[in-house]
């Protein structure tokens, strides 16, 4: 092992970024308070933890391109997580195991033991017959500043699985033992593997945590697996099951068979730019999710798709969201309050009746704001509900309510030229008096959450800042608004 190689790599890795973040002063579409990397391409946040009094980012990071290539860690901190500060990147490629132009440092996640803060992470490589994933450590005593394990890989990829598709651990620790959960693939369907250890460093398999018998794809990424209450919650990113893109199970976990079972299923989020989340426990004790704002659907191994390509940049994360059980078993995932933080000229109507009409609101600048409205079911006729959102003279984003057929979409069609698809999903219906509606707009997205934090969407909209027209549209009928309140949201990226 060479840590004088990982230095080298770290530093050539930094003078690209220093090079590049000029350029970022010029670029039009770059998110205002979604978190991104300085430049370049980001996808799956890794390793996100609070340690040492502030909250960690770790994401998949090509700094040399807008694409995907060899994939580093980057790293940034913050206090509250709306402001960040960008640290070195954390982990490059530089060793047999992770060391290929199409592999790297996958993802992973961290944990503190003994005042230091521990990696896992998947090193990727190819050595002429095949990619091979395997698992690997890397160690800091300052949090900053990482040493990669000299006897890595710790795991590898039990017989009969596939070494190309065994990636993404989540560690954790459970009384006396650390615990890992990996996403594998054998026979052409998706396993959660589970392994415990002592030390981080030694590792034993225990059992198929959990496992796709087909209705659940070929391979799930990203697992994660961690308490909400008396019960656990496994969610992932599954392949193989087309619009099904973040995936969550509610259940009860046996440690001494090392199998979880589930009785309650859910999305996370509808939307097509919901990928890969991670969720970490913060000092306030809320479970936090992060997630990668894009998909692999539009980009496999593709570049030069959409306007942030040209401004040598792709990528950002959503917006961190705190996981809540409900009584039914069942998850809803709240915006973090420390959005709040960003407002500024809140606006304020409550009984408001709109009729057969479309009727303009205003927040912020019309591009980067917050708006959350309640709706009175009981006092509301129209079949339909829109938000035209991010409007130009001849484009739109529409976010329609259906509520004779309790539908929800997310139609970007028209959105920008570049943005296709409509994302849609169940709103429900049955002996609801009130529906609730959260929108999150930034330069390059759109996040609507509604049914109390259940039926969420996520999509990103490259439009520009001649798209700040924003409206409410009622079809046949009237929608009785107890309250319409929005703010604009500062500038922090």
């Amino acid at each position: 092992m060479s840590q004088a190689l990982l230095k080298e790599n770290i530093e050539k890795a930094q003078e690209k970024i220093d090079a590049d973040k000029p350029l970022m002063k010029n670029a039009k579409m770059r998110q205002r308070f979604h978190f991104m990397a300085e430049q370049g391409w980001i996808n799956d946040p890794n390793g996100l933890i609070f340690f040492r009094g502030k909250y960690h980012f770790f994401y998949q990071y090509n700094p040399y391109d807008a694409y995907w290539g060899a994939m580093h860690w980057g790293h940034a901190v913050s206090d509250d997580l709306v402001h960040w500060e960008y640290l070195p990147v954390a982990l490059a490629p530089s060793e047999h195991y992770d060391d290929h132009k199409e592999g790297g440092c996958f993802s992973g996640s961290s944990i503190e033991h003994d005042g230091k803060l521990y990696l896992l992470y998947t090193g990727t490589t190819n050595y002429g017959e095949g990619f091979v994933q395997t698992q690997c450590l890397a160690c800091s005593e300052d949090g900053v500043n990482f040493k990669k394990y000299e006897n890595n890989p710790v795991i590898t990829a039990p017989d009969g699985y596939e070494q190309a598709n065994f990636r993404d651990p989540k560690v954790w620790k459970h009384e006396e033992y650390f615990y890992m959960v990996c996403g594998a693939k054998k026979d052409n369907l998706a396993k959660a593997l589970l392994y415990r250890s002592k030390n981080l460093k030694e590792w034993e398999f225990v059992n198929v945590l959990a496992e796709s018998r087909g209705e659940l794809g070929y391979m799930w990424e990203c697992p994660d697996f961690y308490p909400m209450g008396d019960k656990y919650v496994l969610m992932f990113s599954p392949m193989g099951v087309h619009e099904r893109t973040t995936v969550y199970l509610v259940g009860d976990m046996d440690y001494e068979t090392g199998k979880f079972t589930y009785n309650s299923t859910g999305e996370i989020d509808w939307g097509f730019d919901f990928y890969a989340p991670q969720s970490f426990l913060d000092g306030k004790g809320r479970r936090i999710i992060v997630s990668w704002a894009n998909a692999w659907d539009w980009m496999p191994w593709w570049k030069d798709w959409g306007p942030s390509f040209k401004e040598k940049w792709c990528g950002a994360f959503n917006i961190p969201r705190e996981v809540v059980l409900c009584e039914d078993n069942t998850l809803k995932f709240v915006p973090v309050e420390e959005m709040a933080l960003l407002h500024y000229d809140e606006k304020r109507l409550e009984n408001v009746n709109v009729y057969n009409q479309k009727i303009p609101f205003e927040a912020g600048d019309g591009i980067a704001y917050e708006l959350r409205a309640k709706i009175d079911l009981t006092k509301t006729t129209a079949k339909r509900l829109k938000f035209l959102l991010r409007c130009s003279d001849k484009e739109q984003s529409v976010i329609s309510f259906d509520l004779e057929k309790a539908e929800m979409k997310f139609d970007r069609n028209n959105a920008d030229g570049w943005s296709k698809g409509v994302s849609r999903s169940p709103l429900k219906k049955q002996d609801k008096k009130t529906l609730d509606i959260c929108i999150f707009s930034d330069q390059s997205s759109i996040e609507v959450f509604a049914d109390d934090y259940k039926n969420n969407h996520s999509g990103n909209v490259f439009a520009d800042n001649n798209h700040n027209r924003n409206y409410i549209v009622a079809d046949e009928g009237s929608v009785y608004f107890t309250e319409i309140i929005t703010w604009g949201m500062k500038t922090v990226m």
